[in-house]
C-alpha cells in the first residue's frame, strides 16, 4: 500500500495533538495517511499499554487513516541507532509516502526530540540502495520521502508554515478524546499528569485559533521545516 503521508509518533497520541487537524483535511482531500507510532506509552502516567492500543485504535477510525502500526519501542528508552533506523526504514519503505509527518524537534517530553531525529535520519538513510531492508521475506526498495515535516507539541516552537484546519477542529479533538484515559477527567481517581488537566485540553483549542488569527484563518496547525519550501507562484500564499 502506497501512502501520500505517513505520520510518525513517538507515543499513540502524540500524531493527534500535534497533527490531527492536518491530516483530517488531507484525506478530505483525497488523500492517502497512514500512522506509525514508535512505542506503545508504557511509561505514561495513566493507563497501560494495553489501554493505549485499544485508544489508538479508536482513534485512528475516528480519523479515517488507512492503516495504523506500532514498533513497539521501548518507552523512554528508545535511541537513534542502527537497530531502530532499521525499523523506521523498514516502514518508509512499506509505505512510500511522499510526506512524512513527525514529532517536533524540541520538547518538554525527551522521546519527542529523539523521536523527531530517528525519522529524520531514517527517511534520508532510506533513500540508499546499499541499506537493505526485507518484509516479509522481500528485499523492499530504496525511498526517500520528498519532504519532512515536524508537527509542534508542548513548547510554543515558531512554525515556519501553518495548515489551515478551520472545519476540522471538532473531529481533531474527537481523535483526541478517543485517549480516554490520559486526559481532563474530573472523576478519574488517576494521579494527574501535565496533560491530564483542563488546562491542557483548553490550550489545544487556543493554540490553533491563535494560529489562526496570525495568519488569516479560524484555525490552524503549525510546522517546521528542514529545508527550504518552494512555491509555484505568489498567488498560492494564504
Amino acid at each position: 500500500m502506497k501512502l501520500d503521508i505517513l505520520a510518525f509518533g513517538a507515543h499513540p497520541d502524540d500524531v493527534e495533538l500535534g497533527c490531527a487537524g492536518t491530516i483530517l483535511k488531507e484525506i478530505s482531500l483525497g488523500k492517502t495517511v497512514g500512522i506509525v507510532d514508535l512505542t506503545r506509552g508504557e511509561l505514561g502516567t495513566r493507563g497501560s499499554a494495553e489501554i493505549r492500543d485499544q485508544e489508538a485504535n479508536a482513534a485512528a477510525k475516528i480519523l479515517g487513516v488507512s492503516v495504523r502500526e506500532n514498533l513497539s519501542m521501548r518507552d523512554g528508552f528508545f535511541v537513534n541507532d542502527e537497530k531502530h533506523q532499521l525499523q523506521v526504514i523498514q516502514m518508509i519503505r512499506k509505505y512510500q509516502p511522499e510526506i512524512v509527518l513527525c514529532n517536533a524537534i524540541d520538547d518538554r517530553h525527551i522521546d519527542h526530540g529523539k523521536g523527531s531525529k530517528l525519522v529524520s535520519d531514517a527517511c534520508f538513510l532510506s533513500g540508499l540502495q546499499k541499506i537493505e531492508t526485507t518484509l516479509d521475506g522481500v528485499i523492499q526498495k530504496a525511498w526517500r520521502p520528498k519532504v519532512v515535516y515536524h508537527y509542534i507539541q508542548w513548547k510554543n516552537i515558531e512554525p515556519d508554515f501553518v495548515v489551515d484546519i478551520t472545519g476540522f477542529t471538532e473531529t481533531k479533538i474527537e481523535s483526541i478524546l478517543a485517549y480516554r484515559s490520559q486526559f481532563y477527567d474530573p472523576n478519574s481517581k488517576e494521579p494527574e499528569s501535565p496533560i491530564s488537566s483542563k488546562n491542557f485540553m483548553e490550550s489545544l483549542s487556543y493554540r490553533s485559533r491563535d494560529l489562526g488569527r496570525l495568519t488569516g484563518v479560524e484555525y490552524a496547525e503549525g510546522f517546521t521545516v528542514e529545508r527550504c519550501l518552494a512555491v509555484n507562484s505568489l498567488g498560492n500564499l494564504m
